[in-house]
């Protein structure tokens, strides 16, 4: 016996709306010597995070998220609000001041489509230094960017040199490098550089994610950040990306950014801090 049933078109009254989708956080431990366990909302995720550790990614429903971490001479509890689909970096540094307590900074992931041939660099300054310059093949990109400024931009795949110094010094030392850097198409690196140069433990740490292609021919985006830019224009380069932490691309990601930026596209960073995580204790 055949049986005949009602074609549903549309979903029942009471049917429940889609779940949203969650946020993905990763969490950096940028502060040299300590080791921290790491809690998110309670719950322990990590027990005696070392200097370059990078921890997840997790995924979190939308919303506010107590991130607190725990560890000898460190103590600090962050809140962290967070957009369904959100991808975003939490950054446990030093600040510029010698001695100063641990805290905390949020970087959101710029993970948008990217044009063909391309990389794409967010480099923030963690480090125990004060404002540095940016030097990307011996011309200077970037100047005055402070601890807790970050600069992202698209550029040319390739490889670049770079080398952070001092802001304002001419023919002074590097801070840190110069660095040979290699970045790869389609992705996104996160570059965070760190420590301090008086007890030699500026570093870098930086991880990776893959981007979808946009369909264009050229760089669609150079539009954030806080450092400021050269006045000079910079010849264009074949820019470089990262992989995971360990490698040598921050310094590179400093310059990257900074040479896309400013000779390759001509687009202006804005100025401005992100503190989205800020330290309560």
């Amino acid at each position: 016996m055949a049986i005949c049933l009602p074609l549903v078109t549309g979903a029942p009254a009471d049917a429940e709306p889609p779940a949203p989708q969650p946020a993905r956080v990763s969490v950096v431990q940028a502060v040299p010597g300590a080791s921290v366990d790491v809690s998110v909302d309670g719950r322990r995720v990590a027990d005696g995070a070392g200097v370059g550790d990078v921890l997840g990614p997790f995924e979190m429903a939308p919303g506010s998220h107590e991130i607190s971490f725990r560890g000898e001479g460190v103590r600090v509890e962050s809140t962290l609000d967070v957009a369904a689909g959100d991808t975003s970096d939490v950054v446990l540094h030093l600040p510029a001041d010698v001695g100063g307590e641990p805290v905390v900074h949020s970087y959101a992931a710029p993970d948008g489509p990217i044009g063909p041939d391309k990389a794409r660099v967010l480099l923030a300054h963690t480090a125990t230094v004060a404002p540095a310059d940016v030097e990307v093949d011996g011309q200077t990109v970037f100047t005055n960017i402070a601890n807790g400024e970050f600069a992202d931009a698209d550029v040319p795949e390739g490889s670049i040199e770079v080398a952070l110094l001092p802001s304002g010094a001419e023919g002074a030392d590097p801070i840190l490098g110069p660095l040979d850097v290699a970045l790869e198409a389609r992705t996104l690196s996160m570059i965070y550089a760190y420590g301090n140069p008086r007890d030699q433990s500026m570093n870098v740490i930086a991880h990776t994610v893959d981007l979808a292609a946009d369909g264009s021919v050229r760089p669609s985006r150079i539009d954030t950040g806080s450092a400021g830019l050269a006045d000079d224009r910079v010849t264009t380069f074949t820019g470089p990306t990262p992989g995971d932490r360990g490698l040598p691309l921050p310094p590179a990601a400093v310059g990257v950014a900074g040479l896309a930026a400013l000779g390759v596209l001509g687009a202006a960073i804005r100025r401005r801090r992100l503190p989205l995580v800020p330290p309560t204790g």
